[in-house]
């Protein structure tokens, strides 16, 4: 079992960054990949970034390619992702996830474990 909490989310203007937090509790956090994932108001769950268990391969959304970068410190249990260039499309709940198994890094049904989830609000 893995507990994952998001924090650092918040409401700022386009063009701003904000960083989020994932603090990991339970088992052993490096065991597994980790994903960002978000929803906006009545659509789906998307996926967003996704960092391997070593943190030396990375994935991301097109859409957030090059605006966003996924980050892990296995010594504080703690995933990142930084946000830059904020921009009102990314108003959304994030979520932070955790994979037990290689799989499709952008699959939801490949995650094993989901934190709560922490509001961004981007305002134009």
């Amino acid at each position: 079992q893995v507990q994952l909490v998001e924090s650092g989310g918040g409401l700022v203007q386009a063009g701003d960054s904000l960083r989020l937090s994932c603090a990991a509790s339970g088992r052993t956090f490096s065991a597994y990949n980790m994903g960002w994932f978000r929803q906006a108001p009545g659509k789906e769950r998307e996926f967003v970034a996704h960092i391997s268990w070593s943190g030396r391969t990375t994935y991301y959304a097109d859409s957030v390619k090059g605006r966003f970068t996924i980050s892990r410190d296995n010594a504080k249990n703690t995933l990142y992702l930084q946000m830059n260039n904020l921009k009102p499309e990314d108003t959304a709940v994030y979520y932070c996830a955790a994979q037990r198994y290689s799989g499709s890094y952008s699959d939801i049904s490949q995650y094993n474990y989901w934190g709560q989830g922490t509001q961004v609000t981007v305002s134009s």
